[in-house]
């Protein structure tokens, strides 16, 4: 029998029997659309965080105080934390292919301004946010280039905050109190929006000194860097190292680059898609079950059938070939309408929630695909081989 022959009575096969190749391939279907529509999500999710990470600019480098290093003997760990200071950031602006320098420090205070009290997140920062975090000001200006140590009582609002403590009244040059301080407004930021689940909107940027005494730290934070993007950045970050141990005396700081930041995120979301697609493809594998189920039962009842073809003169590579058809011609006709229903599900999830990221991952779709099809010939080998191997005249002796 030639293999359109095959086909052909396989479809006729299938077609006869509706109702229950319908529900054989409805397993696949939903378990492909699952599969699409959680790996989407993971996938959005996994473009959102990294557009989130990098919409603050690029060629940037953390510096973070501490170092956790290991001797020779088994578990012997030394840990040491010593603060990063203003003169350490100052001193980072002398090397080559720097091209700004951000010491951060962040809390959390009690904003006072006409007659509005309101907690908000205070940013204490350098002249250089503009710069280095790619952030515009919508009026006004942004903090002046002043000495770090003595910098003067400016501040500058968040859109949100802007808004929450003046309305609709303009804040240039008026008076808001920060703990026992009070700062001259210079101006707003642009609205930016949320970032890992941190209001930028909703902060107070205050000169990095006044933050070390309004939160009675000794060292900031974090020292962001801003390079040159013609420089490699293992250079500037070995040029970091050789300054920061001449201050320190020793390494006890901790340097990280965006491109490391974005490998170990882009590594950890990946994972998150691959999981999220995994627990999708549990409805594959109930769907070849299924099919397995239904093939099964196919041979039982079509016994008297493959008794004829056998006494008319079908080999058993026939019966074999002729069941294993129908099962994958159902794995491929499940599979193609799961790709298509779990299309359109992200399309319209996209369409009706915008605000939830989803992005088709073409690689998961084509892998759940092709396992649809694997599912079809593996689950369709069994049954078809039990068929192939009926004696001719029992099977037509059976009613």
């Amino acid at each position: 029998m030639h293999y359109f022959d095959l086909i052909q009575l396989s479809y006729r096969t299938i077609i006869s029997h509706k109702l229950r190749s319908t529900l054989t391939a409805l397993g696949l279907v939903i378990g492909i659309a699952s599969v699409i529509i959680l790996s989407s999500i993971g996938r959005g999710f996994h473009s959102y965080v990294l557009n989130e990470f990098t919409q603050f600019g690029t060629n940037l480098i953390a510096i973070f105080p501490g170092k956790t290093t290991t001797l020779g003997l088994s578990g012997a760990t030394i840990s040491t934390v010593r603060p990063l200071s203003l003169t350490d950031a100052q001193s980072l602006t002398t090397l080559d292919n720097i091209i700004a320098v951000l010491p951060l420090v962040q809390g959390n205070a009690r904003i006072e301004a006409n007659k509005k009290q309101r907690r908000s997140t205070v940013l204490g920062v350098g002249s250089a946010v503009p710069e280095i975090w790619k952030m515009n000001v919508s009026k006004g200006r942004f903090l002046p280039a002043d000495k770090q140590t003595s910098p003067r009582a400016f501040a500058v609002l968040g859109h949100k905050l802007a808004i929450e403590l003046f309305a609709s009244k303009n804040p240039l040059g008026q008076r808001v109190r920060i703990g026992t301080d009070r700062y001259r407004v210079l101006g707003v930021m642009e609205q930016k929006g949320q970032m890992m689940g941190f209001d930028m909107d909703d902060t107070i940027y205050i000169p990095t000194a006044k933050a070390l005494a309004l939160f009675d730290r000794e060292g900031v934070m974090e020292i962001d860097l801003l390079y040159n993007s013609n420089t490699a950045v293992n250079l500037v970050e070995k040029s970091i190292k050789r300054l920061l141990m001449r201050r320190h005396g020793h390494e006890d700081f901790t340097i990280i680059t965006q491109d490391q930041m974005l490998k170990s995120m882009d590594s950890i979301l990946n994972i998150l898609t691959l999981a999220v697609a995994a627990l999708g493809s549990i409805s594959l594998l109930v769907g070849s079950v299924g099919i397995l189920t239904i093939m099964t039962i196919a041979v039982s009842e079509r016994i008297s059938e493959i008794g004829l073809l056998r006494a008319i003169g079908a080999e058993q590579a026939t019966i074999f070939k002729l069941f294993l058809s129908e099962a994958i011609l159902l794995s491929i006709t499940g599979g193609a309408i799961g790709v298509l229903f779990g299309i359109l599900i992200v399309q319209l999830i996209g369409f009706f929630l915008p605000s939830l990221p989803v992005q088709l991952a073409w690689f998961y779709i084509m892998a759940a695909f092709a396992f649809s099809l694997l599912i079809g010939i593996s689950t369709g080998v069994i049954p078809a081989m039990k068929a192939a191997h009926l004696h001719p005249l029992d099977a037509l002796r059976t009613e």
